[in-house]
């Protein structure tokens, strides 16, 4: 398809800085198609917030959240060449092997396979206050290999000690972190280490809401796809056959594979919470609906004619003009559908992105 079709004109302030407070109190769009939206723009909107979702939602029905924790993987470096010095910034994307990750690197000119680059030189980490790593590659689109000098849980301590929260690009390049993005760019749920970004529909569940959905007799499983930076990334090529996606790591216990087949089997609903968990479910998902344990790299790529197997309903946030994930949301609703509901959602002053407001999509197969 036309990469064009999934462009909008989206208003700069409509991008949110800072999580709504509490993180309950955000905005929710109910989006359900209606006939022939999938060619024109039109949708079934309705107004609430996501402190509504028990409401929204039936007894039986399951919701499935992304359990992986955000780790610091944003890092400031110095490159070393031949006594000659550089700053370059790296937001570590996937880890490698024990002791290497993929980053993209600003600006990845300044680097060139075997450079040396040196963190935390500042006294902040551990090891006599030095992170050292070796570029081992120079990859495509700004990305290197980083071989780092210590391994395994040393290595993770260390990015711990001198990282900071790798907050999105159209949110960092407006504002420095700050010490509350600890707590805020991270799902009150996260067990897991290994996402270079948060799953951000997540972001607005709090203690007492997932109460409430347990009193409503709405179950709660969790899925693990650890998130890659390649989320931000904008498609660049004309034809979305020609985008390549970059891969994320993921696993579906059998006990949660079980029990979701159990909910579908007594006519509950299956509930992703955010794109993240939907496309490790689909990921996962066999041709009869079932879902099968499941680990490995998944780099699915959703567009419009893509048949959901796994997935009821989505709660997302709302997402980037020409992104990967506006073509998923596209794919679920319809095209027509999410044209009316962005342009509603702008229109209404709704917050965008990762701190942003959230929308409750119903499949266009429903309409």
């Amino acid at each position: 398809m036309r990469t064009d079709l999934f462009d909008f004109e989206l208003p700069d302030g409509a991008i949110a800085l800072h999580p709504a407070a509490p993180r309950d109190s955000a905005r929710l769009l109910i989006v359900k198609p209606v006939g022939g939206s999938c060619a024109r723009d039109d949708a079934d909107l309705a107004e609430k917030t996501v402190r509504d979702l028990p409401d929204l939602l039936q007894p039986g029905d399951a919701l499935v959240f992304n359990n992986t924790r955000v780790i610091p993987a944003a890092l400031s470096g110095i490159r070393n060449r031949a006594g000659t010095e550089a700053k370059v910034d790296f937001n570590l994307t996937k880890r490698v092997s024990a002791n290497s990750w993929r980053a993209f690197a600003r600006p990845a000119k300044r680097l060139e396979p075997g450079d040396r680059v040196h963190f935390g030189h500042g006294g902040e980490s551990c090891y006599l206050g030095t992170l050292d790593a070796t570029v081992s590659a120079k990859l495509d689109a700004g990305e290197v290999e980083l071989s780092f000098d210590l391994s395994g849980a040393f290595l993770d301590e260390a990015i711990a000690a001198v990282g900071v929260m790798p907050l999105p690009p159209y949110i960092a390049l407006k504002r420095p972190a700050r010490d509350t993005d600890v707590k805020d760019y991270q799902t009150i749920y996260a067990a897991k280490d290994g996402a270079v970004a948060a799953p951000t529909a997540g972001l607005h569940f709090t203690d007492e809401l997932l109460a409430a959905l347990d009193k409503r007799g709405v179950s709660r499983h969790f899925v693990t796809l650890h998130v890659g930076a390649g989320t931000f990334l904008p498609v660049k090529v004309d034809d979305t056959a020609e985008h390549v996606m970059h891969s994320e790591w993921g696993t579906v216990s059998a006990e949660t594979a079980d029990a979701l087949n159990a909910v579908r089997a007594r006519g509950g609903r299956i509930v992703a919470v955010g794109t993240t968990s939907l496309r490790l479910l689909e990921s996962a998902a066999r041709d009869d609906r079932t879902i099968a344990p499941w680990t490995g790299d998944t780099a699915i790529f959703i567009t419009p004619g893509y048949r959901f197997k796994a997935v009821d309903l989505l709660m997302t946030n709302f997402h980037l003009p020409r992104s990967t994930l506006f073509m998923l949301v596209s794919a679920f609703s319809g095209l027509g559908t999410m044209r009316a509901a962005y342009g509603h959602a702008i229109h209404s002053g709704y917050r965008f992105y990762s701190y942003g407001d959230a929308s409750l999509l119903f499949p266009a197969e429903a309409s």
